[in-house]
């Protein structure tokens, strides 16, 4: 299966979660999986990877020529992927996704969310979304969301195409239940 992982590169990240990304990674490995990722260095997206690649894991790449020319990719994936900007990577990250998982981060990481959420929404893709909630820093966005459901603002069809995970053990029993 391929895990889609959207995340902070920023190393302003509490150590937790570092903690939390880099058992991922080396979970997505040896489970089998590819870790897809944004492939820059850095805070969560390197932790991410470097778990997976102490365990020897297959993991892709997809980083925009923006972020190459800045000497910001990172030498841990087995296939770096090129892209021309920020919309094709995000494309590529839903076109090679099986699932996305949504690790904390800022605008970036929530507009790859979103769009994960809006494409399985449409049809444009199968992956579900799972919003990896760790100590709660989702908390307030999952509420908002829940005011759009409320409201009746959002298609109640939203609630299929994500679910949240707030501990690793419930995120790998909603992985290996897909």
């Amino acid at each position: 299966m391929n895990i889609a992982v959207f995340c902070a590169s920023s190393d302003n990240i509490p150590n937790s979660y570092v903690q939390q990304a880099t058992i991922l990674g080396q979970w997505i490995a040896r489970n089998g999986h590819t870790l897809v990722y944004g492939g820059a260095k850095g805070g969560l997206m390197d932790a991410v990877a470097d778990g997976a690649a102490s365990c020897n894991g297959d993991i892709i790449g997809i980083i925009p020529d923006s972020i190459t020319e800045r000497g910001r990719s990172s030498s841990l994936p087995t296939s770096l992927l090129r892209v021309a900007d920020l919309s094709e990577r995000k494309q590529m990250l839903l076109e090679y996704a099986d699932v996305a998982i949504v690790l904390p981060g800022g605008f970036g990481t929530l507009d790859e969310m979103f769009c994960a959420i809006s494409s399985r929404k449409v049809g444009d893709s199968d992956a579900l979304t799972i919003i990896f909630n760790i100590e709660g820093f989702y908390d307030h966005l999952i509420a908002h969301i829940h005011r759009f459901n409320e409201m009746g603002i959002a298609n109640p069809l939203y609630d299929q195409c994500y679910c949240v995970a707030d501990s690793l053990d419930n995120l790998f029993q909603t992985i290996n239940n897909l």
